[in-house]
């Protein structure tokens, strides 16, 4: 046998390719894939597909242009989540200093369960409506 397919990444589906990547960057601390930085004067506009990493060069996140995409509308089952990304922080402190961060980029709150004392989470859904939680594991 020989072996198991590997996760290479993840890859979301956005009409703003740029925007949704540099979103993640920052948020997560990646960077872009040698060749897919920004180019200096212009606005990433007609980029089709851009992939981020960590600091070692292993792949993390892609993003793929599609022409337009429904927001989920979860908790409503009207449009499902279909898949999220769970992102963990070590303590209360950090999860409150990661919140202010994710809304500072743009992150939109739909769920804050801060209260849990087993699993405090926020679930957030990023500029182009896919949902991801925050939360102390």
């Amino acid at each position: 046998m020989a072996g198991f397919p590997q996760l290479l990444h993840t890859v979301l589906d956005t009409p703003d390719v740029r925007g949704l990547a540099e979103f993640y960057r920052q948020l997560l601390g990646l960077k872009y894939r040698p060749g897919d930085e920004p180019q200096p004067g212009s606005t990433g506009d007609g980029v089709d597909w851009l992939v981020l990493t960590d600091a070692r060069g292993n792949r993390k996140l892609a993003f793929q242009h599609v022409d337009q995409l429904a927001r989920t509308t979860w908790p409503r089952p009207d449009v499902p989540k279909q898949m999220h990304l769970d992102l963990t922080v070590p303590n209360r402190k950090t999860l409150a200093d990661q919140h202010a961060r994710a809304l500072a980029l743009g992150a939109e709150l739909l769920f804050d369960r801060t209260d849990d004392r087993e699993e405090p989470l926020y679930v957030y859904t990023d500029p182009a409506g896919h949902p991801f939680c925050i939360f102390v594991a």
